[in-house]
């Protein structure tokens, strides 16, 4: 084909806008580590200003997001309980077992939707001296291998109050919760609300080239500060990254509402219920993933494997509508 490949593996493959990169090009900088990079410094401030948070830390990715923010609620040895196909369990490496001593146990879902009685049946808050504790809970919004799916707030809340009155934390990962506020209509603030941490992604929706930013309150931050340090990513100069990330949450927040209608449009050529796609992931089962995957590069769309029997599309800022319905066209034609 001479047209372009259009890349549904993932919306972190976006490259910066032609705005953006001026916005880059012209940022003020200084050393981060010391506190002086005025851009950086903005973006948190920005960025937890919108989440309702005290203060903010921007990351290099949103995994060291999400690590740091476990690590302040979680000592070695404690437990988190998460869905059984968090973001924070399964694509992450093992990293907060690794870095942080943290065991966990899981809940199982449909979709990844949030049932506040199933994360109360497996809590033990206080587990006494033969057994592992609580301490905290980590929920996904929106959830990634659940396809997308927004979180149901009435339920959120649930978990909310029931952590409040057992002493346990919870964590927001939130890398795609603009699209959650978005889709749902449910300002940022209100998505946000009630969490100990929360981490949003710029890199994904956004289209920034890198970074997330954990926001909490001052002392959660301060902390995660002196860890992210420890982690080795203290950075220097990062005015040009969070450069990006600001003109991102002010520009590409609301053209979200095309990704998702995009998405659906490539639920439909592959039969699945567009009703079931709240955001901007689909999730298709094929026969055999691995030939649907390279039969469509050959055609050119890039699709990814998830699983002996799914593939993943995500919809992004670099795919138009005419991107979505050409490649809409190419996969509907493939055995599945």
């Amino acid at each position: 084909m001479t047209d372009a490949p259009i890349d549904l593996r993932s919306d972190t493959v976006t490259r910066p806008t032609p705005a953006m990169r001026s916005a880059m090009a012209g940022a003020e900088v200084g050393d981060d580590v010391f506190g002086e990079d005025p851009e950086t410094n903005a973006l948190e401030r920005e960025v937890a200003d919108l989440l309702g948070h005290q203060a903010g830390l921007f990351t290099p990715t949103g995994s060291l997001a999400n690590q740091l923010g476990l690590r302040l609620h979680v000592a070695p040895g404690e437990e988190l309980l998460a869905d059984v196909r968090a973001h924070v369990v399964r694509a992450e490496l093992g990293a907060a077992a690794v870095f942080s001593g943290i065991t966990t146990r899981t809940w199982a879902s449909e979709r990844g939707r949030l049932v506040a009685a199933a994360v109360e049946a497996i809590a033990e808050p206080d587990a006494g001296a033969y057994s592992v504790s609580t301490t905290a809970i980590a929920v996904e919004n929106t959830h990634n291998f659940g396809g997308g799916t927004v979180q149901p707030l009435d339920q959120v809340r649930a978990v909310q109050a029931y952590a409040r009155e057992h002493g346990i934390a919870v964590h927001l990962d939130g890398a795609r919760l603009w699209n959650a506020h978005v889709a749902s209509g449910t300002p940022l603030r209100e998505l946000a609300a009630g969490f100990d941490t929360v981490s949003v992604c710029l890199s994904k929706g956004l289209g920034a080239p890198v970074g997330s930013v954990l926001v909490g309150s001052r002392e959660h931050v301060a902390a995660a500060r002196v860890w992210r340090k420890r982690y080795g990513a203290g950075m220097r100069q990062t005015g040009f990254l969070a450069a990006a990330g600001r003109y991102a949450v002010r520009h590409h927040v609301d053209r979200l509402a095309e990704d998702h209608a995009n998405a659906r449009v490539l639920a439909a050529a592959l039969d699945v219920d567009p009703a079931t796609v709240d955001t901007n992931i689909v999730f298709a089962e094929v026969a055999d993933p691995g030939a649907f995957v390279a039969e469509a590069a050959e055609r050119g769309v890039r699709v990814m494997q998830l699983g002996p029997r799914a593939v993943r599309l995500v919809t992004h800022l670099d795919v138009s509508a005419e991107d979505a319905a050409r490649a809409a066209e190419v996969l509907a034609a493939l055995p599945r």
